[in-house]
């Protein structure tokens, strides 16, 4: 069972259908009960009957939240990380000063977080055949470090940091690609791994002069 009450989702999810305004303290039961009902049979098994029955609610609550199975499990997961610390984007004034600060804000990964990073990895392995949770995935939670990083790099090209015709579109995913490999090795993506990310990769290959390449006849 996972620890802790996830948090509940955004305010457009409380409204059902004719305006009617939903209970937001049945979200995070219901959010909770995704949770656990992933831990304990995975994606593919678990159906929107069983979280009900777990949250002691009716499927017609559910529904009235959320669209689909595949919306559910991405905003429980969404609400688990958040419960590891909030996605905030930091402003110093210089590239080294925000990535400093990312690091410094990654959470700590005890053993329950760690078993739930292997039910997120299960997700993502699901997601390979259901182009919907692929969706939600996608809208939900990668884009959420990839906007974070994304406004940070930005800034830096504003400031000068970085030149201005650098494609910086793929970096967000080396650390996102990089952090789903650790945890496919049964590691935590903890703040010293992310240093050794920004430091050894990321901010040299964004600050180091552009090299072109091309094929040689």
């Amino acid at each position: 069972m996972m620890a802790g009450a996830p948090r509940q989702p955004d305010e457009s999810r409380r409204i059902g259908g004719g305006g009617r305004r939903l209970d937001p303290s049945r979200d995070a039961a219901i959010l909770q009960a995704a949770l656990e009902g992933l831990a304990e049979l995975g994606y593919d098994r678990l159906s929107m009957d069983e979280i009900a029955a777990r949250a002691h609610a009716g499927k017609g609550a559910l529904y009235r939240r959320w669209p689909s199975k595949a919306a559910l499990v991405a905003d429980a997961i969404v609400a688990w990380r958040e419960q590891l610390g909030p996605f905030l984007i930091p402003d110093t004034g210089s590239l080294a000063g925000d990535l400093d600060a990312l690091i410094a804000a990654v959470p700590n990964f005890d053993a329950a977080a760690k078993e739930q990073m292997t039910v997120v990895i299960g997700v993502a392995t699901a997601a390979g055949r259901d182009p919907e949770l692929m969706t939600a995935l996608s809208d939900h939670i990668l884009a959420r470090p990839r906007r974070l990083l994304g406004e940070v790099l930005e800034r830096a090209v504003a400031r000068g940091e970085i030149a201005a015709d650098r494609d910086l579109e793929l970096v967000p995913d080396i650390l996102i690609g990089l952090n789903l490999l650790r945890i496919l090795q049964g590691k935590a993506p903890d703040r010293e791994f992310v240093r050794r990310v920004f430091e050894e990769i990321i901010y040299p290959l964004v600050t180091s002069p552009r090299v072109r390449t091309g094929r040689h006849n």
